[in-house]
C-alpha cells in the first residue's frame, strides 16, 4: 500500500526510529517501525493481521486503526483522489491501496 502523512512531524515520526523512540518509547517506535512495513506490503487492509486492526468512526470519519503496544495505535484514512466505495455507498476497504496516517496516539488521547 500506498501511505501519505497527515502532516511533516508525523512523517518525520514515522520515518525515523530515533525521534518516535524519543517521543515515545523504544518498544512503541519498533512496534511502529514493524506496522509501518506491514502495510507497506500489503494489498489492501484485509492482508493485516497483527495489531488488531479494524475500522472505526474518529470525528464523523470512517477510518482504520492498529495497534502498537503501550497502549498507543496508529490511526489511517483511506487516501484516493475517489476512495472505492461498495454499492451501499460505503467505503469499500477492501479495495482501498492507499492511506493516510493522521495520528499515533494513546487509544485514550
Amino acid at each position: 500500500m500506498e501511505l501519505a502523512f497527515d502532516s511533516r512531524p508525523l512523517r518525520s515520526f514515522c520515518e525515523d526510529q530515533s525521534i518516535a523512540a524519543k517521543e515515545l518509547s523504544p518498544a512503541v517506535a519498533e512496534t511502529l517501525k514493524h506496522r509501518l512495513a506491514d502495510l507497506h506490503a500489503a494489498r489492501s487492509v484485509n492482508d493485516l493481521l497483527v495489531g488488531r486492526p479494524r475500522v472505526s468512526v474518529v470525528a464523523g470519519v470512517e477510518c482504520f486503526m492498529i495497534d502498537l503496544c503501550e497502549g498507543y495505535l496508529i490511526v489511517l484514512q483511506a487516501n484516493h483522489p475517489r476512495n472505492p466505495t461498495t454499492e451501499d455507498g460505503g467505503l469499500n476497504w477492501a479495495m482501498v491501496s492507499r492511506l493516510k496516517v493522521i495520528r499515533i496516539g494513546r487509544d485514550d488521547d
